[in-house]
């Protein structure tokens, strides 16, 4: 085997974790700006991100609203990235 298939399957593995890293740090903003879903314990919680994504309880202003749109995008990529990676696999009979 080759060395180019794991350099570019780990270089592929960083960007789709980055991609992902990035839309859930905008979940954590969209929901700072959306009053129902704002987290006023005090304690740290995981990212709703599926309220996000659904547009459940988001805040309706177009900022707020740009922000969601741009994170969707960003899933979108992620999964987008999953699927050429699962088709080049079956490409090369792996």
């Amino acid at each position: 085997m080759s060395l180019w298939f794991p350099i570019l399957t780990g270089l592929w593995g960083v960007v789709m974790l980055v991609v992902f890293v990035q839309a859930i740090r905008l979940s954590y903003r969209i929901e700072a700006r959306s009053p129902d879903l704002a987290n006023r314990s005090g304690l740290p919680r995981n990212a709703l991100i599926f309220h996000t994504v659904t547009n459940s309880g988001v805040a309706r202003d177009a900022g707020t609203q740009a922000m969601r749109r741009r994170m969707n995008g960003l899933l979108v990529a992620n999964l987008v990235g999953f699927l050429l990676l699962w088709a080049g696999l079956q490409f090369i009979g792996y």
